[in-house]
């Protein structure tokens, strides 16, 4: 289901949310994340939406409160979030409730198949309240993510 844009949203911008841990990349756990760098990530995402004309913006937290707030604060600034919640994404009702209430798209990634490690990563609490969901792509997740979210700004 569609929802829109608040008229005061720019929607030539996607915000990337990354949470908690995921400012570790390229040093955590790189058997089951990979090599690459939340900066080395982000440089590609830069790269790609500026081939596609679309501004990107970066946020990292390892609070719940503070990507609420973050994302609370974005639906009045861009088109569309990708979303990568981390653990938050198996539990965080009040982050579920957060991205319902923004009433703009939010594509939920995740760089591994969260389905294939273990029990408790098989509650996905966002996925009803996004719009989609990408994950077990390893980095590419984030640019596949950011090209949902790039096609739903284009809208």
């Amino acid at each position: 289901m569609s929802r829109p844009s608040p008229a005061s949203a720019n929607p030539a911008r996607v915000l990337v949310v990354y949470g908690p841990n995921l400012n570790l990349l390229g040093e955590r756990e790189p058997q089951v994340y990979g090599r690459a760098t939340m900066q080395e990530i982000n440089a590609q995402l830069t790269a790609l939406a500026a081939s596609e004309g679309v501004e990107v913006e970066f946020f990292q937290s390892n609070s719940e409160g503070a990507i609420i707030d973050r994302l609370q604060a974005a639906r009045k600034t861009v088109g569309a979030v990708v979303l990568n919640a981390a653990a938050l994404s198996h539990y965080s009702y009040a982050l579920r409730d957060a991205i319902a209430a923004i009433r703009i798209p939010v594509v939920e990634i995740h760089i591994t198949n969260v389905l294939a490690r273990g029990e408790f990563r098989t509650n996905l609490v966002l996925a009803p309240a996004c719009r989609g969901m990408i994950f077990g792509f390893g980095v590419n997740s984030f640019l596949l993510g950011l090209r949902a979210a790039i096609a739903l700004v284009k809208e």
